[in-house]
């Protein structure tokens, strides 16, 4: 199999060209055009189209001179997995193994599914640098393998060396719910997930302070929400592509309701939910939920020249 996630390919036979989305085995791939919509293909009836098409090169370590680190600048721990949206194809994701340390590392990668194993990636990782180690169709999450990194650290300095150690996670589209941020090494944005932890050190002050809060303390921590709230998934979470209907609709349903207890604790006068037209379920179940809650006066279509039929607004007692 020549072709990678994420290549720019042109059909043989066919006026057709677009990035590779999906390697569906051997022979087979998908390739997703311009129209959004993707076409399974034999991997032989495609081409790269040189000017797109990404080298391996940039992802392959090069040599370095050794550079001597003073030892109060040696950086002992800092490794980190990215998960990157291909720029080009947004339903595709690299990960890119960062490391953040100044120690080499010795790295393998390999997947495991069904108790079948297959080798991802294996290389050097220099000082301050990163590769990219796998890459996935995002829709295809739910039968993605379980990957397991095995790391060794290696330096020519007068340092000790961590002893080797491997990270093995199962990812769900929980571990993509937060909000992407910038990537040390890369600069890109990502979901970026820590390999070598610190150790946790429980602070006991802090943890019995905890438990001593007072009431007012506590409802605080209940902050004052705005009067129109977006319950577009796109609005509430980074990782939508991974997310089924039923699972969109929950987390949807969980966001408005949180934002109608702070509502009603902040003790508004209204608020709007703006929850689109779309296929009328996530307005039914927002209806169902304000007609229920003995907080709630009325509720109404909000603003429709603004909003259409696309949002809907609560009168609070």
């Amino acid at each position: 199999m020549k072709h990678k996630l994420g290549d720019f390919v042109r059909f043989i036979d066919e006026k057709l060209e677009g990035y590779v989305t999906r390697i569906i085995d051997e022979q087979m791939i998908g390739v997703t055009g311009e129209d959004g919509f993707e076409i399974p293909v034999l991997a032989s009836k495609v081409t790269s189209v040189y000017g797109h098409m990404d080298t391996d090169d940039k992802d392959i370590p090069k040599a370095a001179a050794p550079v001597l680190i003073p030892a109060g600048e040696f950086i002992s721990r800092g490794i980190y997995l990215a998960a990157v949206p291909d720029s080009r194809a947004s339903s595709v994701a690299h990960f890119h193994l960062i490391n953040t340390t100044s120690f080499q590392l010795l790295v393998s990668v390999y997947g495991e599914q069904d108790k079948k194993f297959r080798g991802e990636y294996a290389g050097i990782i220099q000082p301050k640098s990163s590769v990219l180690v796998y890459s996935a169709q995002l829709a295809d999450l739910q039968v993605w393998p379980k990957l397991s990194f095995s790391i060794i650290y290696h330096t020519t300095q007068n340092v000790q060396p961590p002893a080797p150690f491997v990270y093995t996670e199962k990812f769900k589209a929980k571990d993509f719910a937060g909000a992407k941020q910038k990537l040390p090494v890369t600069g890109e944005q990502g979901w970026m997930f820590r390999l070598d932890e610190d150790e946790l050190v429980i602070d006991a002050n802090k943890l019995k302070e905890s438990f001593f809060k007072s009431a007012e303390e506590k409802t605080e921590v209940v902050g004052k929400p705005a009067t129109e709230v977006d319950l577009h998934i796109e609005k509430l979470r980074d990782d939508h592509h991974f997310l089924g209907s039923a699972e969109i609709l929950k987390i949807q349903l969980d966001h408005f309701n949180k934002k109608l207890d702070a509502a009603i604790v902040h003790q508004l006068p209204e608020i709007v939910f703006i929850h689109g037209a779309g296929n009328g379920i996530l307005r039914h179940e927002l209806h169902k939920a304000l007609g229920r809650n003995n907080k709630v006066q009325t509720f109404m279509d909000a603003r429709k020249e603004k909003f259409g039929y696309g949002a809907t607004k609560a009168i609070l007692k």
